[in-house]
């Protein structure tokens, strides 16, 4: 359970970036990222976004479309962990403490800048919103934890083939 990558951008619309290491501003976003600017937001709970690298996988491998890390425009691509266990969570992320908002959904803009298919195949495994409570460096890496009590397995290779066999394309006509 761990962040495979980071990313951010400087405003709203301008490539993401690769970086090896950001710090999380409380009440903020990550530094340097368009979230840390509020018009940019469309809540306050919009400072993080974050999403699973085995769905970015999952698309690809079910769709046969190219979808990297970088392009669901998302700052953390974690590992191993099941994000949507974590809303209403707070969970630590290297030195930093978030709080899971809502669920991340792919929306028309992702799909215009991507694929249409993430609107129905991300479904449900878009990612996270989050907000940051507590800051600190975040690096490729770097563990993810729950806080207190909350306890979350790492995805499974069944888990993957369940996850996958429960998001498919609906049938035609729903």
């Amino acid at each position: 359970m761990k962040v495979a990558h980071l990313f951010i951008a400087p405003e709203r619309g301008a490539p993401m970036a690769r970086v090896t290491q950001v710090e999380a501003l409380p009440g903020v976003g990550l530094q340097g990222d368009r979230y840390t600017h509020t018009a940019s937001r469309f809540s306050a709970h919009y400072q993080v976004t974050l999403i699973e690298l085995e769905a970015i996988e999952a698309f690809t491998r079910e769709t046969g479309l190219a979808l990297t890390p970088e392009m669901p425009r998302r700052n953390i691509v974690t590992h191993g962990v099941r994000l949507n266990d974590l809303v209403g969570q707070r969970f630590q992320v290297g030195e930093a403490l978030f709080e899971g908002a809502e669920l991340c959904e792919p929306c028309t803009l992702f799909a215009r800048r991507t694929h249409r298919e993430v609107l129905k195949v991300l479904r449900g495994r878009g990612g996270l919103r989050a907000r940051v409570v507590k800051g600190g460096p975040i690096r490729p890496g770097d563990a993810i934890r729950a806080e207190k009590g909350l306890n979350f397995p790492p995805l499974g290779e069944s888990d993957m083939r369940a996850f996958a066999h429960d998001h498919h394309y609906p049938p035609e006509g729903s």
